[in-house]
């Protein structure tokens, strides 16, 4: 298979923030009478998510008791648009390789939310930056047909009045207008929904600005056990009891937010009409380095972290703590008496040591396609196991002839 598999072990051991276990108290406690017409609210994500904690391992089947202790699942994905930059990779795929270790994961390339060409490069990028296949399922959203069954599903007891609260749905629809946005706008977040309910996860790594459709997710996940679970189940002689698991939020104590380079008040993001605005994973070091001197800063003296009127400076000085390992302590005392001509070299010089074993390895991956193609296919094979069994519980639970 080539050289890919002997070079991704090289590099597994990518430096990591350690992410811990989080768990929110979210019970629901909404009248269920709301529950069929639509007019229960969403219950909030508590912002007090950062504590340790240990929890008891919550199925929705009963099984028999086992020495072996079960993993809690962790599902999550990026979408395969655009160049994957240093945003995703510090607020998102880095945290994988610890949840890796811990936890039950799978990671897909989520093509369905957005039609690309580029799904085999995202899945590259996952292998190489340490996703293990041999601990995590990597594979194609599209590859597992119950993502779009379950969406269908789920869109029958979805009341149109929660996805028309969606914000991204309001402020891109008012910004183009109706004849210019297509229904899946709407709709996105009930396959988002099938996307995390499928595997039973127990948590979904989400930012700030995922919040509110993880909130929809729990509440679709209450709505249809209520609906249909339970005793309700139990006479169509299902298992009774809870369809679906409702999830957590797992959100990592860093790099959850990583600042664009030309504003440090927005996100880094990829539809960002600007280049120079973020580290693209694959930007060779020429263009690494052009976009460090470049980017924006301040004409304070010193450098120094949590300053609000400081937030390019607070952004450039994480980025460099995330990159390097070092504690936040660490790089305050190193860079405290530093200004920006001498603290941009650094951090480029940071970057590129971090970036360029990713690069290698990916180009390996991409050479070798058997070797890709192999992973995709375990991955799905192994998610499907999952997601056939849920969607088969639901068809059960609201009635269908099987």
């Amino acid at each position: 298979m080539g050289r890919a598999p002997a070079l991704l072990s090289q590099f597994l051991s990518l430096s990591t923030t350690a992410a811990p276990h989080f768990r929110a108290s979210m019970t629901c406690r909404l009248n269920p009478r709301k529950y069929l017409n639509g007019t229960a609210k969403i219950p909030p994500i508590r912002e007090n998510l950062r504590c340790l904690c240990s929890v008891a391992v919550s199925e929705p089947a009963t099984s028999e008791p086992s020495s072996t202790p079960v993993k809690k699942r962790v599902v999550s994905g990026v979408q395969p648009t655009g160049s994957i930059h240093l945003g995703n990779y510090l607020g998102a795929i880095k945290n994988w390789i610890d949840l890796q270790n811990a936890y039950d994961t799978l990671f897909f390339i989520v093509d369905l939310h957005a039609l690309s060409k580029a799904t085999k490069e995202t899945a590259a990028i996952y292998l190489a930056c340490g996703v293990d296949p041999s601990k995590a399922s990597v594979f194609v959203q599209s590859h597992v047909r119950a993502h779009v069954e379950l969406m269908w599903l789920l869109s029958s007891t979805t009341p149109i009045g929660w996805l028309n609260r969606m914000i991204q749905f309001k402020e891109k629809s008012l910004k183009a207008g109706d004849e210019n946005v297509g229904v899946a706008l709407l709709t996105y977040p009930v396959l988002m929904a099938s996307d995390i309910l499928l595997y039973q996860s127990d948590y979904v790594p989400v930012g700030d600005d995922q919040k509110q459709h993880l909130e929809l997710t729990r509440e679709l996940a209450q709505r249809v056990n209520y609906l249909y679970g339970g005793r309700k189940w139990k006479k169509l002689g299902g298992r009774g009891g809870a369809i679906f698991k409702v999830p957590e939020p797992l959100i990592p104590p860093t790099g959850a937010r990583v600042m664009s380079l030309t504003d440090g008040l927005s996100k880094m993001s990829k539809s960002a009409p600007s280049d120079q605005s973020r580290i693209n994973l694959l930007d060779p070091k020429d263009v690494v380095n052009n976009k460090i001197k470049r980017c924006k800063t301040d004409s304070f003296p010193g450098l120094e972290f949590d300053n609000s009127e400081r937030p390019e400076c607070n952004n450039l000085l994480s980025i460099y703590q995330l990159v390097t390992g070092k504690t936040k302590q660490e790089v305050a005392e190193e860079c405290r008496d530093m200004n920006w001509g001498t603290f941009k070299p650094v951090l480029t010089d940071a970057l590129i040591a971090h970036l360029h074993p990713i690069q290698v390895c990916y180009g390996e991956i991409m050479s070798d396609a058997s070797y890709l193609d192999s992973v995709l296919a375990e991955g799905a094979r192994k998610a499907a196991d999952v997601a056939d069994n849920t969607l088969k519980n639901v068809y059960q639970a609201m009635g269908f002839l099987r």
